[in-house]
């Protein structure tokens, strides 16, 4: 088996962590048209990125293509989905069972990329006891009790904005290390804590603008 084993001395660049999924999306597609070797240019015409921004991405990962002929895809594939760690299961907790929390929920998708939510946190007494898609929900006073049952380490958050740093202090002080925040609030936590903003609202502001800028 290929495996990425990170060193403490790299540093790879956001963007690249961005755009490396972008690559094995595409890659996958390809394996499945029956290509069994791919190449940076290749990818480009995919997805509109330049080969050689392909190429640099491509060289934080401990994988070298043939002249002339590229990649193989199977060996790419599996050294692309260890270096983003989606190989291993990542357990977490969710926070904030509305609309978006009940869909993450549902979303069995989530657990071929490596996460696994466990339990659900509310507060709403009509939600509270029950299950959704196999996963129990508890009160959000039953967190920390539930910190000591459940190997988990990271925190989704999809609380209204009024308590979102209420409960991501509330998660950091009851040992969660990385915060998947989905509120259009930024939240304030340690150094030694990971944020991981994904507000749907501010991609929604970003095409509204371009949108109504190109229909000018």
């Amino acid at each position: 088996m290929s495996t990425y084993i990170p060193k403490e001395a790299d540093k790879v660049p956001e963007p690249t962590l961005r755009r490396l999924p972008w690559y094995l999306s595409n890659i996958k597609l390809m394996k499945e048209k029956g290509e069994q070797y791919v190449s940076s240019t290749q990818i480009s015409k995919e997805i509109n990125i330049d080969a050689s921004q392909i190429a640099k991405d491509l060289s934080y990962v401990n994988i070298s293509g043939r002249t002339r002929v590229g990649y193989n895809i199977d060996a790419l594939i599996e050294v692309l989905e260890s270096f983003l760690g989606f190989t291993n299961m990542h357990k977490a907790f969710l926070f904030g069972v509305g609309s978006l929390g009940a869909a993450l929920l549902r979303d069995s998708g989530l657990h071929h990329f490596g996460l696994e939510i466990v339990a659900a946190f509310d507060v709403n007494p009509e939600l509270v006891g029950k299950d959704l898609n196999g996963i129990p929900i508890f009160h959000s006073d039953d967190f920390e009790t539930k910190m000591k049952e459940y190997d988990v380490n990271i925190g989704v958050l999809t609380v209204p904005i009024n308590i979102a740093q209420e409960i991501t202090n509330k998660m950091v002080d009851g040992g969660i290390k990385a915060v998947w925040n989905f509120t259009p609030f930024r939240i304030r936590v340690p150094e030694n804590i990971v944020v991981q903003n994904t507000s749907l609202y501010a991609h929604l502001a970003v095409m509204f603008n371009r949108l109504n800028f190109n229909e000018k």
